[in-house]
């Protein structure tokens, strides 16, 4: 049964928020129905800590960030972390993490951001290149790789849709968890919650660190568990050149009893907005968003996280015990006005609330730090044109095939657009394998 309206009532008043319920009269069942449900969808410990967040927002001051140390490959160190990697792989030990609750809206794209269409002669979505990735794990190591997708309210059906038009790109649906991205209001200048109409609070997606607390409420950290899952490599949708659970750096993960590791990348100029890991003392390590730095502090981080990480499972069930901490932001946001009309407010009125995975990291006992090139395994597309756009990831793609292509002994010409399927080889000695075996599909 749900929430009743007198329960309604009582919850708000006690929370100072009966504001809420303003419009009662002039609501419809369903659009009564709807708001009940809002409001009993609501944590209102969360709210308080919102305005506890709102009145203490200017902070105390931030120690000077020092740069963490990063960890380079020897040729011994990366054979022995494969070997490891390639371990946890054949036993099944290891699951992929997918943030995929944007919308593709920067990219002129009416859809979720991983069914933008980026393959540069099959058409294929973002999607098509992380699936097709991880079944040639299963492929190689003879075990599922369970894929986790954290969807949004706005796009888990046709993230679903996607998935299903495609024969879920070859995967067996069984191993293809979707779960979806939660919400959190947001509080007007008074700390009150704000209705963008008259039976309808305004929400927003709670972070890429709200993907603890929905895992839990999922019942995916309990599946994980039940799979025998130690090891969840983390990505965003965003990049198709990432190495979805790379062999090498799920064994460094291991083989350093590591919570967390990072992959961080040389940033190609100092104000580059990538988050920049940081020293905190004693073994701790902090990660601070690129806002948040100077020029000059930014200019002594020479590595930045494009969010690719490792967890043991151990750490993200420990994590998701604690409360993460808040970030505000500014902005502005439809309300609705007394005559019960939305405003769209032409200057911020109100504060967002995220949480950000990060903020995790301090908490870790032991993380790895990786260093990688980036033109390898990262060039995301968020922008329609320009940089981080899709001509220049597709630009990127097309430069690491025909690198895989020339040390197998294939020179295409550049006229030439080449693509490979990721189900079919990972990296160079693979496609080289795969050529001599007169068996390759460009």
């Amino acid at each position: 049964m749900g929430m009743t309206i007198e329960q309604a009532k009582m919850v708000l008043e006690q929370n100072g928020q009966a504001h809420v319920l303003r419009f009662w009269g002039r609501l419809d069942r369903a659009a009564r129905g709807a708001l009940l449900r809002q409001v009993a969808e609501i944590d209102f410990k969360d709210v308080a800590r919102m305005r506890q967040t709102l009145e203490g927002k200017a902070g105390a001051s931030r120690p000077v960030p020092r740069p963490a140390a990063v960890t380079r490959w020897t040729r011994g160190r990366h054979s022995e972390a494969f070997a490891a990697g390639e371990t946890l792989l054949r036993k099944g030990r290891v699951a992929a993490l997918l943030v995929a609750g944007g919308q593709g809206s920067r990219l002129g794209y009416d859809g979720p951001k991983g069914a933008f269409k980026i393959g540069p002669l099959s058409g294929m979505p973002l999607f098509y290149f992380h699936a097709r990735k991880i079944l040639r794990l299963k492929r190689v190591y003879g075990r599922p790789v369970p894929f986790y997708i954290m969807t949004s309210e706005v796009n888990d059906a046709a993230t679903r849709a996607c998935f299903a038009e495609h024969g879920y790109f070859g995967l067996d649906p069984a191993d293809v968890i979707f779960f979806k991205q939660g919400v959190w209001p947001a509080l007007d200048e008074s700390g009150r919650l704000i209705l963008e109409a008259p039976g309808r609070i305004f929400v927003s997606p709670d972070g890429h660190g709200g993907t603890l607390r929905a895992l839990v409420k999922n019942g995916c950290l309990k599946d994980m568990a039940a799979r025998g899952i130690r090891s969840v490599f983390y990505f965003q949708v965003d990049n198709p050149l990432v190495d979805i659970a790379d062999p090498a750096f799920i064994g460094l993960h291991a083989l350093g009893r590591a919570d967390m590791a990072l992959k961080l990348c040389r940033k190609n100029s100092p104000s580059e907005t990538m988050g920049a890991v940081t020293r905190l003392g004693g073994g701790r390590y902090g990660l601070i968003e690129y806002s948040e730095l100077t020029p000059a502090q930014a200019a002594r981080f020479k590595y930045g996280s494009p969010a690719i990480h490792v967890f043991s499972l151990g750490f993200l069930k420990r994590a998701a015990r604690k409360d993460m901490p808040l970030h505000v932001a500014h902005k502005k946001i439809p309300f609705c006005a007394d005559d019960g009309l939305t405003i769209k407010p032409a200057a911020p009125n109100g504060y967002k609330f995220e949480k950000f995975i990060f903020d995790i990291l301090p908490d870790a006992r032991t993380v790895v730090n990786l260093a990688f090139d980036r033109a390898e395994e990262f060039s995301p597309v968020k922008n329609a044109e320009g940089v981080n756009s899709p001509e220049t990831c597709g630009l990127a793609l097309q430069a690491k095939w025909r690198r895989w292509l020339l040390a197998a002994g294939v020179a295409v010409p550049d006229s030439m657009p080449v693509e490979i399927d990721p189900a079919y080889a990972g990296c160079a000695a693979e496609l080289k394998r795969g050529l001599l075996m007169r068996d390759v599909v460009m």
